[in-house]
């Protein structure tokens, strides 16, 4: 980015050469100096002397705004000119360029090698191989509301109603805006005659808490529960442990339960 000051005190100092020229890039003007001063110098007064005093001049009194919109064409900052906002512009490789704004916008990975090979598997009817690629592409892409819908409708053929209804609400919620294909998509034919899905409808495609239910019981958890509060009968029993140590223990497996 070439300086106004430097470029004016070239002109100044060594104008009569044409420096200032070629610090600008001009490189015709600056060739042009040279040849007018080897001409004019052989009448002892190089005339070249006199037009860099003047471009000194000029470019001394030129403002900031004028000297790069000429000479800094590739470098202009759009934060200095009125009326410009600078938020609206991005930095490329050589200049700024305009780029609108939009709040609803969300950011999804370029690459998801795993969204094509899901599309792949459920063209090819393999819709569990399709669920697994596309929870794999949710992974890298958890906000895409294209990929909530397309593992509804997998999951929706593999009449899993739950899992389709909730992919189909995280969809809704991540910004899906052709809802009615809800309604019309084949493949999720197998939602609409469930008795859930006239309210998930009437609540514009989101699911209810009365829709989504009480949460399912660990059963595996409550086994390891039971398990530990028989081992500490079995201690009690043998005299390892008092009733009261007992009963302290068992309280805080308990709470763990709750």
């Amino acid at each position: 980015m070439k300086s106004r000051i430097i470029a004016g005190l070239l002109a100044l100092i060594l104008g009569v050469f044409g420096i200032h020229r070629f610090y600008l890039r001009d490189i015709g003007g600056g060739i042009f100096y040279v040849f007018l001063f080897i001409i004019t110098n052989s009448f002892w007064f190089p005339v070249t002397w006199i037009l860099g005093i003047i471009e000194g001049i000029r470019l001394f009194n030129m403002s900031n705004q004028e000297f790069d919109s000429k000479y800094n064409k590739n470098f202009v900052d759009y934060r200095e000119i009125p009326g410009r906002r600078a938020e609206n512009y991005r930095n490329t490789r050589d200049q700024r360029v305009p780029q609108k704004r939009d709040t609803n916008f969300r950011i999804f990975p370029k690459k998801n090698p795993f969204r094509k090979s899901a599309l792949e598997k459920y063209n090819n009817y393999d819709f569990k191989g399709a669920i697994s690629d596309y929870t794999k592409a949710l992974d890298i892409s958890p906000d895409d509301p294209e990929l909530h819908f397309q593992i509804a409708r997998a999951y929706s053929l593999t009449e899993n109603k739950e899992l389709a209804f909730r992919h189909l609400d995280t969809a809704v919620q991540y910004g899906m805006k052709d809802t009615a294909k809800i309604g019309t998509d084949e493949d999720l034919a197998f939602l609409r005659i469930q008795p859930e899905y006239e309210s998930f409808k009437s609540n514009n495609f989101r699911l209810t808490l009365k829709a989504i239910g009480p949460e399912k019981k660990d059963l595996l958890n409550e086994d390891l529960l039971l398990s530990q509060i028989k081992k500490l009968n079995e201690l009690r029993e043998k005299g390892v442990i008092s009733q009261e140590e007992f009963t302290i223990e068992r309280k805080k497996i308990m709470n763990l339960k709750n």
